[in-house]
């Protein structure tokens, strides 16, 4: 049994239901957890070691890595059943929707550094991390997957196209497979 299908066991049933009526958004969010991880994970690490003086660089490195690992993912778990498109022009799309993620995603964290100068020492060192943290990782990010999980659907992976995929499906998809049973 996988950890999704154990998950979903424990789920009451009439929320178990709905999460699996809107399986993409789960799948979507599960991704997008994996990705804030990663994101946020890189980006400390570059923050407090080799780019400590420029935050939101570091940043901008995080979100790109993390940003190739939600294609895959998305491409091959979240909306595997849509597109349908050649795989480089899939591609493009996704990573200039995910470009303009990154200026969505940096745009908090740039404003609260440099416009509202939430850094040292301007302020205490607790109160710039706090600040990096609220504007970089949540608002931010928010911000980015809104955005993202709209314009994947709409351009990126395409409900029109997703027949191609449909037909043929993939080994185990636990979501899938419960939502069948």
């Amino acid at each position: 049994m996988t950890v999704v299908d154990s998950v979903l066991a424990r789920v009451p049933e009439p929320l178990r239901r709905t999460l699996l009526k809107h399986r993409e958004l789960l799948k979507f969010a599960i991704v997008g957890t994996t990705t804030f991880v990663i994101d946020n994970g890189i980006w400390y690490l570059l923050k407090f070691t080799v780019l400590s003086e420029k935050p939101v660089t570091a940043k901008v490195i995080a979100i790109i890595v993390a940003t190739i690992v939600s294609y895959v993912l998305n491409r091959e778990w979240s909306f595997r059943t849509r597109g349908g498109r050649e795989r480089t022009h899939e591609a493009t799309l996704f990573f200039l929707i995910s470009g303009v993620g990154v200026a969505l995603n940096s745009a908090p964290l740039y404003i609260s550094r440099y416009a509202l100068q939430l850094e040292e020492p301007h302020v205490s060192r607790l109160v710039q991390e706090i600040a990096d943290f609220t504007s970089g990782s949540i608002i931010g990010m928010l911000l980015a997957m809104f955005f993202r999980f709209w314009a994947f659907r709409r351009w990126v992976f395409p409900d029109e196209l997703g027949h191609k995929r449909r037909h043929t499906p993939p080994p185990d998809d636990p979501i899938e497979e419960l939502g069948h049973s």
